[in-house]
């Protein structure tokens, strides 16, 4: 039987419209099985079912339930797979995007001024958000309004009292540590595929975020307060040393602890493991719901550090660091990895849709650096190399 773990696996990549139609129907299968009288289940239900549900903003779950819509309106039964059943599926996995958006508004929503904010120029209302474009990064504010970050434009970023707590610039937002915040008021910086952004928080803790990040932060920490943020995604971190308010990431079911130090976390949704690669420092990791203490995982520099989001195991090893690292610098590194895994990571950094035909190379690996490299350049590598051939066609490529 599907467990918890795996139907949260498979809900984080429903809401980001990866789930193929098999997958849609052990969803739908498990909640209907798991909800009394065979109905849909209620939020309160989807909260009872799951012991945490991936943070989603509203207005990407409204685009996310809009490209369902569409896609059953333009594709016929034979593409969509699933036959007679589709206008069903469609049905119960659209309801399955609502849940998730509003039991994330209950976990997670923090409570603001929805007046606080006067700068409406790239402000959406959360009845408008299905029209920020999904390859713009957004600010989500605490009264749930987003703003579209420009890189070419430069934006301040305000309280609910109207006071300038940050600034954008080009690809860098930073937190003013001097703001008199007194009250926990978080952010949300959405980073899309294809894009890299750079965030400086209050206390001086800078984060390199990798495209396809999310990272949910306090506009300011305060004092006697752990430094408590979410991530989704892959981010660099540069933690500004504070022995006094531990530096904590809670990367789904993983937490990761550090007072001063360096490191690279990598926490993607479709992947079955959550990556923790230490440069310099320590850093403890340990499961979400166990309290930090004497038989928390150490790493030391150098060792990667793996959760298994399934088996709920961490293990060790000692690693490159500059492999897991360098795409801070631009550069696109496959080390003994999986075509796999590879056609994952290319997806990710040039914001397209790979699909694979030739399943025969599924779990071969491969070795292989870019560095600012064009998608043509890796995939003519590949077809140079391992004598592939692929098609394209708009933002799809279809590997042969």
């Amino acid at each position: 039987m599907t467990n918890k773990t795996e139907i949260k696996l498979l809900l984080r990549k429903f809401v980001q419209n990866r789930c193929t139609p098999s997958e849609i129907e052990i969803l739908v299968d498990y909640f209907k099985k798991t909800t009394s009288n065979d109905k849909f289940p209620t939020v309160e239900e989807v909260i009872l079912l799951l012991d945490k549900i991936e943070e989603m903003d509203t207005p990407e779950v409204e685009r996310i339930f809009n490209s369902i819509i569409l896609a059953g309106k333009e594709r016929d039964r034979h593409n969509l797979g699933l036959y007679q059943k589709r206008s069903s599926l469609i049905k119960y996995a659209a309801v399955i995007v609502i849940l998730i958006g509003l039991s994330s508004l209950l976990y997670f929503q923090p409570e603001g001024n929805p007046n606080g904010d006067n700068n409406t120029e790239n402000t959406r209302n959360a009845a408008d958000n299905s029209n920020v474009p999904s390859e713009s990064i957004t600010l989500q504010l605490p009264n749930g309004q987003v703003k579209i970050i420009s890189e070419d434009q430069d934006l301040e970023v305000r309280d609910q009292n109207g006071k300038v707590v940050g600034k954008q610039t080009g690809n860098q937002l930073v937190y003013d540590n001097g703001t008199a915040e007194e009250e926990l008021s978080y952010n949300r910086l959405t980073v899309p595929f294809g894009k890299k952004f750079e965030l400086f928080l209050s206390d001086g803790t800078r984060a390199y975020l990798n495209a396809g990040t999310s990272i949910k932060y306090p506009v300011k920490f305060l004092k006697g307060q752990d430094r408590l943020v979410f991530l989704t995604g892959e981010a660099f971190f540069e933690v500004a040393k504070d022995v006094e308010h531990p530096f904590i990431i809670n990367a789904d079911d993983l937490n990761i602890r550090v007072l001063g130090t360096k490191f690279n976390v990598s926490t993607y949704p479709e992947d079955t493991t959550a990556d923790v690669v230490l440069v310099e420092g320590s850093v403890g990791l340990y499961d979400a719901g166990e309290e930090f203490g004497t038989e928390t995982f150490l790493l030391k520099p150098g060792q990667k550090g793996s959760f298994d989001k399934i088996e709920g195991k961490l293990e060790s090893e000692t690693v490159s660091t500059g492999t897991y690292t360098s795409w801070i610098e631009g550069e696109l590194v496959f080390r003994n990895m999986s075509f796999e895994n590879i056609l994952k990571k290319m997806e990710r950094n040039y914001n397209v849709t790979i699909i694979n035909r030739n399943q025969n190379l599924a779990k071969e690996k491969f070795n292989a650096r870019f560095r600012n490299a064009p998608l043509e350049t890796v995939l003519d590598y590949f077809k140079t190399t391992y004598k592939l051939d692929f098609e394209v066609r708009g933002n799809t490529i279809t590997i042969y």
